[in-house]
């Protein structure tokens, strides 16, 4: 009671709450939080300790110091309770989450623990960890101390008892700015890698390859890769199977520059791996063998995937190999660059790619390829061929019309109005787009009409053509955003009002000039009052500015 009393007298308006770990604080009106005094330890609620540490890892994924140094209490509360397999379920959440590790580690050099947790939390840790004997918790918590003596402690610890949840613990340490730490965890990562790296490679590359672009981070990406390399074919097709996108892209290049995959390996990871980069990195080595080999099958079976990066490495092995046809039967292809090494095949051909597309493009039922190709080779005058396109029942043909006539420098801004309100997003957009460079001749109410719609794109259109239009027509319409009940378009309002806010500040160091406010006495008024429905969105700190900003504002007649 005496913080909540506390707290409205210095801060009215706002709200008491109490977070998930025992913490009282503060919610301002802008959402912002303030946060209280400590009353209890985390309280570990429902779904036990456990429940508590993953509730604690998603908040700390996505908050700031706070909500570190929350997990790290709860990680305390863990281990307090002397489970080992509990606390190793604990740090495998945390070593699960992507970059949180590190998170940690520099929050415990940059934020220790500061403030009114620095002893708690601190003294706890270092009382917790007592050397080999200690549990999996509190040395991975040691090891990120400030003090390098303990830091080196730690990593003698977890090299002697390597359990596989605290191995990126002792991955960063190999990075660490002291010598006899970083030494200690490079002699111990070597050997645990050489004895076992069965066992050890799955939970050390990942922080591994977050180490790359690290200064002293070298070492340790040389270690994994000499193990990968020792290491038996289910090692690294384990590790090539699980994993994000760099951890495959890292496993793939070494299995292909030590030849450990074969032709048909490659085509099946063109043709379904997930990441795009080990696609296409497939599609050229597979190409390139076919061509050496004239494995005309294997080209034509990649020219005919889905996949736009492996179908234009799988043309240009066709072209290799001299057959223009096969290529050039792709001129009609939805991918930019397919259709030009498609259009290059036609040219030794004898083709005309514009007749081609010409013909296409009049067809009952044309293809986007073709509609794209005529607006890339074709002019103005190929206009009137895209223009009946505009009303196609299939909303994929009109949204690529309209792209096409934005491309060939053909807009007629009375064509394209009334599909401001077309029914597919994606032609709104595409009209928007095209009467962006036209607003003069655009109806002057529309973009106010369409941003006070009930459809999101539309209200998205209508933002998007009132950009541009004066700081006054910036600024009012920035503030409608603000209060738009999609959260997105909001963030989009509230970004631009604390622009134009802050770029209105005076400011000493600030070169460009600052944004002049030119409205009447009518729409001063509106402004101020859209700012005051607004304050609670923008926040404190960016209301205060633009009330500066429109009562320094003389209005006009």
């Amino acid at each position: 009671m005496v913080h909540a009393l506390w707290f409205r007298a210095v801060l009215p308006g706002g709200s008491l709450r109490e977070n998930g770990f025992g913490r009282i604080c503060w919610l301002g009106q802008d959402g912002g939080v303030i946060w209280g005094k400590r009353v209890q330890r985390p309280v570990l609620g429902e779904g036990g300790p456990l429940g508590a540490v993953r509730r604690a890892v998603d908040g700390a994924a996505v908050a700031g110091w706070e909500a570190l140094n929350d997990l790290v209490e709860v990680l305390l509360e863990v281990d307090a309770a002397g489970d080992e397999e509990a606390a190793r379920s604990a740090l495998a959440m945390v070593t699960g989450a992507a970059g949180l590790v590190t998170r940690l580690d520099a929050h415990a050099r940059q934020g220790p623990w500061y403030g009114p947790y620095q002893e708690a939390a601190v003294r706890r840790v270092r009382a917790r960890f007592s050397g080999a004997t200690s549990g999996p918790v509190a040395t991975a918590l040691a090891s990120m101390d400030g003090d390098g003596r303990l830091r080196e402690r730690a990593v003698a610890a977890m090299v002697a008892r390597p359990w596989p949840e605290v191995m990126p613990f002792l991955v960063l340490r190999t990075a660490d700015w002291v010598k006899p730490v970083r030494d200690r965890a490079r002699a111990g990562l070597a050997l645990l890698l050489a004895d076992d790296p069965g066992a050890h490679l799955p939970v050390v590359l990942p922080m591994v390859l977050r180490l790359d672009a690290r200064v002293r981070g070298g070492f340790a990406v040389t270690q994994v890769r000499a193990a990968l390399l020792s290491s038996s074919p289910e090692v690294w097709r384990g590790l090539f199977g699980s994993g994000g996108c760099r951890q495959r892209r890292f496993v793939f290049d070494i299995a292909v520059s030590q030849g450990w995959l074969r032709l048909a390996d490659y085509v099946t990871s063109a043709e379904t791996d997930p990441d795009v980069g080990v696609r296409a990195r497939a599609a050229e080595v597979a190409c390139r063998e076919a061509v050496w080999t004239r494995r005309l099958d294997v080209l034509r079976r990649l020219a005919g995937s889905r996949r736009p990066e492996v179908r234009v490495v799988a043309l240009t092995g066709l072209v290799r190999v001299g057959h223009d046809p096969d290529v050039a039967a792709h001129l009609d292809d939805e991918a930019p660059l397919v259709r030009a090494v498609a259009r290059d095949a036609a040219r030794r051909l004898g083709i005309d790619a514009r007749e081609h597309y010409w013909t296409a493009v009049s067809a009952a039922q044309p293809l986007l390829g073709a509609i794209a190709g005529l607006a890339e080779t074709g002019s103005a005058a190929d206009a009137p061929l895209l223009r009946p396109l505009l009303s196609h029942p299939l909303a994929k043909v009109r949204a690529q019309a309209v792209r096409g006539l934005r491309m060939l420098g053909a807009v007629v801004v009375g064509d394209l109005v009334p599909l401001l309100r077309d029914p597919s997003p994606a032609v709104v957009r595409e009209a928007t787009a095209a009467l962006r460079p036209l607003l003069g001749a655009v109806p002057p109410g529309l973009p106010w009409e369409l941003l006070a719609d009930g459809r999101v794109e539309l209200r998205r259109a209508g933002y998007r053509l009132l950009r541009g239009n004066g700081v006054d027509v910036e600024l009012r319409a920035a503030l409608l955003l603000t209060l738009d009940p999609d959260p997105r378009l909001a963030g989009r309002g509230k970004a631009d009002v604390t622009r134009l806010a802050r770029d209105a500040e005076r400011t000493t160091w600030r070169r460009s000039p600052r944004p002049q406010l030119t409205v009447t006495a009518t729409q001063h008024t509106e402004l101020v009052e859209l700012a005051a429905r607004a304050t609670t969105a923008l926040g404190e700190d960016n209301s205060q500015k633009l009330a500066t900003w429109l009562a320094r504002t003389r209005p006009g007649g």
